[in-house]
């Protein structure tokens, strides 16, 4: 059953290391009918979803990645406008922007799995992800999980 859209955003940045050291990200090219650029997992909370359990569902929906991996909330925020949204007027007049909640999750070892809503997807080093990736927030989200993952500091 279809839960309503609610006014909170995800975006998941997939990551993996590197046999030799180092570590590379995931990033997916929507497909042509939803834009053709490249960005993190990114969609909606469905009901009462709080952000990991949206953060959760889109991952697996979209790119086959078990739910029960360990994701982990990055300090990286931003709000979205919600007439960005087509169910944006549904939220009521007093919904201007609506949040957007970053998570990184290993997926050392685990295959990715494309729904349609992605054309392709791409394991890319830090310079060639934050170069590929159209939206600010996956810039920055890139950023810091990258400075994260150098500095032993996730998890």
């Amino acid at each position: 059953m279809l839960m309503a859209r609610a006014p909170l955003q995800v975006l998941v940045l997939p990551y993996r290391f590197l046999p030799g050291g180092g570590h590379e990200h995931a990033l997916f090219r929507r497909s042509e009918r939803s834009g053709g650029y490249w960005q993190g997992i990114a969609g909606g909370a469905e009901g009462l979803e709080k952000p990991l359990e949206a953060a959760r569902r889109e991952a697996a929906e979209e790119a086959g990645i078990p739910p029960d991996l360990a994701f982990f909330e990055l300090d990286a925020r931003t709000t979205v406008s919600a007439d960005h949204f087509a169910g944006g007027k549904l939220w009521g007049p007093d919904v201007f922007v609506v949040p957007v909640h970053v998570f990184a999750v290993d997926l050392s070892g685990h295959a990715i799995r494309l729904s349609g809503e992605h054309s392709e997807y791409r394991w890319c080093a830090y310079g060639e992800a934050a170069a590929l990736v159209r939206w600010d927030i996956d810039r920055t989200a890139l950023f810091e999980l990258h400075r994260r993952l150098v500095l032993g500091k996730i998890g």
